[in-house]
């Protein structure tokens, strides 16, 4: 039986994903791990020379891994920091070196092509418009569609590293900080708010990352062990509740993990703008994203 791995090389984790092909066509999970690698932690133009050896690091202990499961079929992809970071060439070509594994850079779109397949192998759509959005490090990619196809998409440089780094400037987070970040959002989501007035959605689909965070800190109901749904109020009045708060009172926060805390208040100001833009009736969250689509497709191909 064929086993495939993919690696997704994201700006503040990178996740590695094995699963093997049962007679049936299958897919059977073997192993699911992520490493917090932070590459935009000094800039997302440069990656740091802490967070540079992280990553290879990373990939090392990933390759071995592979090696122990005698994975034959891998592939990793490279997103936001990767297409941006001025030395990220550099990065590929010393992974490549040390491990063989060739990293692929893909487009905001293809990320966002792969975040919709992996998606809708766990949430069903009906015959309304979702909004499916996954929130990373250096982007934010938005999928606008239906139960067929995929009706709009589009990748932004807004991610929680890019907004911690240009609008997170002290402790705790100002309300004129945030005013700004707000406007920020304001100028560089107008595609996004232009599309939703031709295709207003009745759900938005958190896939993985920040969204898995709120399904452990808040009430969520758990439609399946891959799909759980959300109140988007209570997203809002848990974000009002934290917004005031320390770096070191978010780690004191229960469920709230440590790699998480410095970015958790932008991560809701841009939720609470999107949710304030699409007005939802209920927001899904699904534990697959751009690695299990990656893995669809690759086996489908081989």
């Amino acid at each position: 039986m064929a086993r495939y791995g993919v690696i997704d090389l994201g700006t503040n984790t990178f996740h590695l994903l094995i699963v093997e092909v049962q007679a049936d066509g299958k897919l059977v999970k073997l192993h699911k791990e992520r490493k917090y690698v932070s590459l935009a932690e000094e800039s997302i133009h440069r990656i740091g020379d802490a967070a540079f050896q992280r990553a290879q690091d990373s990939i090392l202990y990933f390759a071995q891994v592979l090696k122990s499961y005698e994975v034959k079929h891998v592939k990793a992809f490279g997103t936001s920091a990767l297409r941006n970071a001025s030395n990220a060439s550099d990065l590929i070509q010393s992974i490549f070196e040390k491990t063989g594994i060739q990293i692929e850079v893909i487009s905001g779109i293809a990320e966002a092509n792969f975040i919709h397949k992996g998606v809708k192998q766990v949430v069903p759509f009906d015959d309304s418009i979702s909004l499916i959005m996954d929130i990373g490090g250096g982007s934010v990619e938005f999928i606008l569609c239906d139960s067929e196809q995929v009706l709009w998409s589009n990748s932004f440089r807004i991610g929680v590293a890019v907004l911690y780094n240009n609008f997170h400037l002290e402790e705790p987070m100002t309300a004129a900080s945030r005013e700004k970040l707000q406007a920020f959002l304001e100028a560089q989501l107008a595609p996004l708010r232009k599309a939703l007035q031709t295709y207003p959605p009745n759900q938005i689909i958190g896939a993985s990352g920040t969204f898995d965070v709120l399904v452990n800190l808040l009430e969520s109901q758990r439609i399946s062990k891959f799909h759980a749904q959300l109140d988007p109020k209570d997203i809002l009045q848990w974000g009002q509740s934290i917004k005031g708060l320390t770096l070191e009172e978010r780690l004191a926060i229960p469920d709230l993990p440590t790699q998480r805390a410095s970015l958790i208040v932008v991560a809701v100001e841009l939720l609470e703008y999107v949710i304030q833009l699409a007005n939802p009736d209920y927001i899904s969250v699904s534990s697959f994203a751009m690695k299990e689509g990656i893995i669809s497709e690759m086996a489908q191909n081989f």
